[in-house]
């Protein structure tokens, strides 16, 4: 069966076409992006802005018509963080709906971080025993941790790079004591609820997955993405710690320059790495494994699972 994913992020909108039968991995076919921003759509209402609305609408529409040229007998479509939390959320959807004639399912944080889940221990298995795993996207951060299929905790934070980018960094380059105050905010909000991963004992294998992980660990010296996803990738506090400094000492041009970012990101690596740095002294974690496989596989994996392996069987 051939399978479209619409996935619209916090930063961008992606199409995944993918080959999918029961029992094996997803194998893409064909994929569409495109950066969107929504995050940074917002008014001061915390509504998504018409040019974003109108942005969103025409990417879902050309998604639906390469879906099609592609074959898929169906099509996958979701929605984070940014449609999630905006005021605005049902008028945003009902106009996809109308003028793009796609139905987006707003997916919980909670949800978010359930199948992001799946994804990781579905690409490490069951020999990663009690596994966590993050992800920072534009909107959110999702934290979950487990032993099964399905983690024994799972939870999101507003603490996205591209809502981060926003909020503080809008201006530019924040000074030193709004860094602190910044860095403060966030690790009180991870802490407040690090209890729910830690109480059953520090995790056999720590994970990370997004563009804002895979871009971090790039910068540190992980492996390019050209080389494939068979190849291990970790990212490494020591390592990152001590380019948080330099990182907000570049310019954009510079940040652009480094290995692993995308130009249109370059104002999200700063609080983003901010974030990843405190997920990882929080959970007192040295190291983390980088996951090709995240939301996108999860979506697929769980559609996939209502697909009998035996032939014939549905």
């Amino acid at each position: 069966m051939r399978l479209g994913v619409l996935d619209i992020g916090s930063n961008t909108g992606h199409l995944l076409v993918v080959d999918a039968h029961g029992g094996a991995a997803p194998l893409p076919a064909s994929s569409h992006k495109q950066p969107l921003r929504l995050a940074e759509h917002l008014d001061d209402d915390g509504a998504v802005t018409k040019k974003g609305i109108a942005a969103l609408t025409d990417f879902c529409a050309s998604a639906t018509e390469i879906a099609d040229d592609k074959g898929c007998e169906e099509m996958l479509g979701f929605a984070t963080s940014a449609v999630r939390d905006a005021v605005n959320s049902d008028e945003v959807l009902a106009h996809v709906e109308k003028h793009a004639g796609v139905r987006l399912e707003v997916l919980s944080g909670e949800d978010e971080a359930r199948l992001t889940f799946l994804a990781v221990r579905r690409w490490f298995g069951w020999s990663a025993g009690r596994l966590a795993v993050f992800d920072i996207g534009g909107g959110s951060l999702e934290i979950a941790a487990g032993t099964d299929e399905a983690p024994d905790v799972a939870w999101s934070l507003p603490l996205g790079a591209a809502r981060m980018a926003r909020m503080w960094f809008r201006g530019g380059q924040p000074g030193e004591s709004e860094i602190r105050e910044l860095r403060k905010q966030i690790r009180a909000d991870i802490a407040r609820d690090a209890g729910h991963l830690l109480r059953p004992g520090v995790p056999d294998r720590a994970a990370a997955t997004s563009k804002t992980f895979r871009s971090l660990a790039r910068i540190c010296g992980a492996a390019p993405s050209g080389d494939g996803p068979l190849v291990p990738r970790v990212l490494e506090l020591a390592t990152l710690s001590d380019w948080i400094p330099k990182l907000m000492d570049l310019s954009s041009d510079e940040l652009a320059a480094l290995p692993g970012v995308s130009p249109s990101r370059t104002h999200q690596i700063v609080p983003g790495a901010l974030v990843a740095e405190a997920c990882m002294d929080i959970f007192d974690l040295s190291a983390l494994e980088v996951c090709p496989w995240a939301l996108r596989e999860g979506v697929i994996l769980e559609r996939l699972d209502q697909i009998s392996i035996f032939p014939g069987r549905r």
